[in-house]
Formats: C-alpha cells, sequence, structure tokens
C-alpha cells in the first residue's frame, strides 16, 4: 500500500512535519472526505492539530506520554485531527477502534499506561470490570473530545510545539489478537513516514482524484490510509459505514481510481451483484490487503472491475513498511509477489537460518525503514524481532524467480495423522465451489490422529447455521443435506467437490454451515471462535 518508485523518500521527516508542508503547499487541498459527515482540509488539519496539541500540553501531557484515540468510522476526521495533534504534542497515539470490546479497550489503555483517552462522539472510556485486587495502581487517565481540547488555548496563547525527532517513538497499534492477548507495536515517526515525499509532482496514487476505502480505525491498513491522507495525491473517501450498497455507489459517484478493501467485503460486493448495477469502470488499482486474496475471489473481482489491476498487499503490524506486492496472475494464482521498496524477504528455519528456493519454513521480512517493536514486552519482541528481520508468523517458500508463497499462518497449520495440512490450501479449494461465498479451515482434536480439519463455510444464500457429519477416515456416515444450506450446499456434496482437488487427508471432517465467520476489526477471521459453534468439537472412533 505504498508506492512503486524507489527514488525522492524523505524518511526523515516525522509526521507534525509532513502535515505542516503539506499545508503549506497546498492549504485549500481537500485532504479527506468521510460520506455523510464533512471533509478535511490541509490547512484545517495542520490548524486544529495544533490546537489540540496546545491543548494538551495544556492539560498537563508531556513528550512521551500515551494518548489513547477512541474514535468510530464516521468520525476519521475527528481522528486525525486528535493523531496527529497528539504527536505534535511529542506524546504517543495509541489509535483503539469503536469496534473493540470494553475488555480490549481497558487491557490496552492499562497495558501502554495511557494518561489520557481522547474520545469520538456518543464514546465513552467503559468502567473498569477487572476485579483486580486493591493496591498501587496507574492514575485513571482522564477522557475529553478534540473539539474541548481545541478550545483550551485560545488563538495566539498557544506554547511552542516540543521537538520531535524521527525517532522518537509514534505510535503504539495493537495487533487484532486472533491466537491470544493483543500486543503493543510501537512505530518511530521515521517508521511511519518512510518512503514519503515532499515534492508535489511525485506524489503517490498519481492516476486518481480519490481514494477509496474502508478499513477501520486502529488497523495497520486504517493508519496506512491516514498517512495516505497526509502524503498521496488523491483525496482519501471513506465511508461513515461499510455496506456493500455504500461503497458500490461512492464508486460510481466519485470514480475514484484506486479502491482498498479486505476479502470479506469484496465477497459482500460481489454476492450482492452491486457491480452489475454501478459503473465500476472508473477503478484503475484495486488493492486487497490485511488477509490473503483466494485466487477465485481475486478472478471474479478482475471479471467485475474490467479496467482495474487487481493487486495483494501482504505484510503485517509488526513488519510495516516492508511488504509483498503482487499484481494478480493467472500463471501464479496464489503468489504473494515479491518485496517492495527495499524491503528484504527470506524462508528460514527454525533456527532462523536462511533456506533455499522451494523449501518450507518460516517467512521473515526486512523492513527498509527503521525497525518497529513490542512495546513494554521486551521477551516477544526478541523473539519476532532480529538485526531489523521480523518473523511473519506465517509458513510459506519463495519460488525460483523470488515469489512468496505462503502455506498457513504457523498456528492454523493441521497436523492429522502423519501430516501436516494447510488450511490456506482447503479454503482455496472451498472458494472454488460455485455455491460457497466464504470458507475458514481449522483444527479439531481427535482421540487417534491428534487433530482432523474442520471448516465453517458461507453460502451464497446466506443460511443458518448447523453443523453436519461428513464421511472420512475416522468419522460415521453422511447426515444428508444441510438444512438452509440453499442452492442444494450440502456437507456430502462439498466433500464431493472437494475430492478431485484434495488429499483425503485433506477433506474436513466436519462441515459448518453460518451465516457469517467470526472477524476482528480487521477483517482476519477468528478461527478459535468456530470451535464453540460446533458444540462437542471431538471427532470420535468409528463405531464409538
Amino acid at each position: 500500500m505504498t508506492r512503486t518508485t524507489r527514488t525522492r523518500r524523505t524518511p526523515t521527516l516525522t509526521v507534525p512535519e509532513l502535515l505542516r508542508l503539506r499545508a503549506q503547499q497546498e492549504p485549500d487541498g481537500v485532504a479527506m472526505i468521510v460520506e455523510g459527515q464533512g471533509t478535511l482540509t490541509f490547512a484545517e488539519w495542520e490548524r486544529r492539530s495544533a490546537a489540540l496539541a496546545a491543548g494538551l500540553a495544556e492539560r498537563g501531557v508531556a513528550p512521551g506520554d500515551r494518548v489513547a484515540v477512541h474514535f468510530g468510522s464516521r468520525d476519521w476526521i475527528d481522528f486525525a485531527v486528535a493523531f496527529c495533534g497528539v504527536l505534535e504534542a511529542g506524546a504517543v497515539a495509541v489509535p483503539m477502534s469503536d469496534r473493540l470490546a470494553p475488555a480490549e479497550i481497558r487491557y490496552m489503555i492499562g497495558h501502554c499506561s495511557a494518561s489520557a483517552v481522547l474520545l469520538g462522539r456518543d464514546l465513552s472510556l467503559p468502567p473498569d470490570r477487572s476485579g483486580a485486587a486493591p493496591g498501587p495502581a496507574a492514575p485513571e487517565p482522564w477522557t475529553a473530545t478534540p473539539a474541548e481540547l481545541e478550545s483550551v488555548a485560545g488563538p495566539g496563547s498557544r506554547p511552542a510545539a516540543p521537538p520531535v525527532r524521527p525517532g522518537d517513538l509514534a505510535q503504539i497499534l495493537y495487533t487484532s489478537g486472533t491466537t491470544g492477548r493483543p500486543k503493543g507495536v510501537g512505530a518511530s515517526h521515521a517508521n511511519l513516514a518512510y518512503g514519503c515525499v515532499t515534492q508535489p509532482r511525485h506524489r503517490r496514487f498519481a492516476h486518481s482524484r480519490h481514494l477509496l476505502h474502508a478499513f477501520p480505525i486502529g488497523t495497520n491498513a486504517g493508519q496506512t490510509m491516514l498517512i495516505n491522507a497526509l502524503d498521496a495525491r488523491p483525496t482519501v473517501l471513506t465511508p461513515a459505514r461499510f455496506t456493500p450498497g455504500r461503497f458500490a455507489r461512492l464508486i460510481e459517484t466519485y470514480r475514484p481510481g484506486t479502491v482498498f478493501l479486505v476479502p470479506s467485503m469484496a465477497v459482500e460486493l460481489l454476492d450482492a451483484g452491486l457491480h452489475e448495477r454501478h459503473d465500476m469502470s472508473g477503478v484503475v488499482l484495486l488493492g486487497s490487503a490485511a488477509a490473503a486474496l483466494p485466487p477465485a475471489l481475486a478472478e471474479r473481482l478482475a471479471a467485475a472491475f474490467p479496467n482495474a489491476t487487481v493487486t495483494n498487499y501482504y505484510t503485517s503490524t509488526e513488519a510495516a513498511p516492508a511488504q509483498t506486492i503482487m499484481i494478480y496472475d493467472r500463471a501464479r494464482p496464489a503468489a504473494l509477489g515479491r518485496p517492495a521498496f527495499d524491503g528484504s524477504l527470506r524462508i528460514a528455519d527454525e533456527e532462523g537460518n536462511p533456506l533455499p528456493p522451494g523449501e518450507t519454513g518460516e517467512v521473515w521480512m526486512r523492513s527498509p525503514a527503521a525497525s518497529r517493536s513490542y512495546y513494554g514486552d521486551e521477551e516477544a519482541s526478541a523473539r519476532a524481532f532480529r538485526d531489523g528481520w521480523v518473523r511473519m508468523g506465517d509458513v510459506g517458500y519463495v519460488d525460483a524467480d523470488g515469489y512468496l508463497y505462503l502455506v498457513d499462518r504457523e498456528s492454523d497449520v493441521v497436523k492429522t495423522g502423519a501430516y501436516k495440512v494447510s488450511t490456506l490450501q482447503v479454503e482455496a479449494a472451498l472458494y472454488e465451489h460455485p455455491g460457497i461465498a466464504e470458507a475458514a479451515v481449522f483444527g479439531l482434536p481427535h482421540p487417534v490422529l491428534g487433530s482432523v480439519l474442520g471448516a465453517a463455510v458461507v453460502a451464497r444464500s446466506g443460511p443458518a447455521a448447523v453443523a453436519a457429519t461428513v464421511p472420512g477416515p475416522a468419522s460415521g456416515p453422511v447426515s444428508g443435506p444441510v438444512p438452509g444450506a440453499g442452492q442444494g450446499l450440502s456437507a456430502s456434496e462439498v466433500r464431493a467437490f472437494l475430492m478431485d482437488r484434495l488429499a483425503w487427508h485433506e477433506l474436513p471432517e466436519r462441515i459448518l454451515v453460518v451465516d457469517d465467520l467470526p472477524r476482528n476489526q480487521s477483517g482476519k477471521v477468528i478461527k478459535k471462535e468456530l470451535l464453540t459453534l460446533l458444540g462437542d468439537s471431538t471427532i470420535s472412533k468409528e463405531g464409538e
């Protein structure tokens, strides 16, 4: 999600310097539009952020203090002002979405010892229900809205902004926590500003007047869009709330040359048939992020957006701005591209030693900018960050031409008997089924094989959730069609479809048909929640 040129970068700027420079160059330029909520020019952004920074200083916020910024998607404008205002004050911004559970918000605030919380409309700091024993504790953070802080210091009375250096910590962004507690990933100004340019004629996405996205606040993809609003040529456009209909109308009305989404949004858009009722011809670049784009879905997008280059971006909150970029290629449908913009990629064994092309191992990436790290967790940082390299938590391989292929998340690989099964491979096969809109594959405990595969699928017609047992080496007979599956979708039919595409040990032992897959705020499937939908998830031996 960064530009494709290798020159004219300005890695030494801080984020406030980027904003001040853009406001000087294009004061009346529109940085951001939130559908139905308003617009933000660069001059307004800089003026309001400076006033908010002064208000923070008046309230006692010092350089290095952590300030949580808690907003919903309709308040992207106030969030942008709050984020840059916190950094202007020399403090560290901690973005948090309104989609988080109260316990998650409280955990993040406590973990980073935030001294203040800036709030969007109708939001409040949830009460502390942790039940912690009395004893020494961090003081309760104070709360305010951006408007309240902007009015604290009147015009002409603003104190001088503290010096902010490129190496200073700018942001703590919490990971999605799909496999455990969220971790706070710290990034410096130099990391966030890497790749940004100061010369207007060289700005990113020059083919576009508008750049459309619907990424949530508090995600790595959302923060990338915020930096795009500061640095790229097009105005960044976002809906106040994502629905397929709203998104399609914005594409037709604004004709954005660049559109970013996640695979689950793409599925909703296509399954609603909106590309057949709205003009999508203005889209030149269609980017997918946050999760790997299944080849079958990439094909559907290529057909729906006839003038667009469908592009997949692979990175992580820890690795950014390192990434691979892949323009969808039918000759390499599962490839995730090669490293971009001076980053590096390697496949390593368990000891971290590089492996040759074709061999499967852990995926590592090296950031071209100052590396990120886990805030307040040196032990976890030592495991994930090493000499500028970042462990991605994925298993994959690189082909002879340097293209990356993922086998699976390390935590999602299913060991069944003597075999290790890639859930991504099984999911890709499920996506080829014409009646399946979305799919997630996960491991289920088994008393003999250790684990077997389960699959949760969303049918195109949106069936009610129901489980069905299907035949396999350690299960009973077929239970028959799945009630409410729509379009004739049944467990036995799905399994028959997969038999020509997968090995016997890769076939799911149980199939769950659901209305929706559980997802976190980044759009990634939370597979551990699927186990609870199955009730007793243990597969018994045949005859027991």
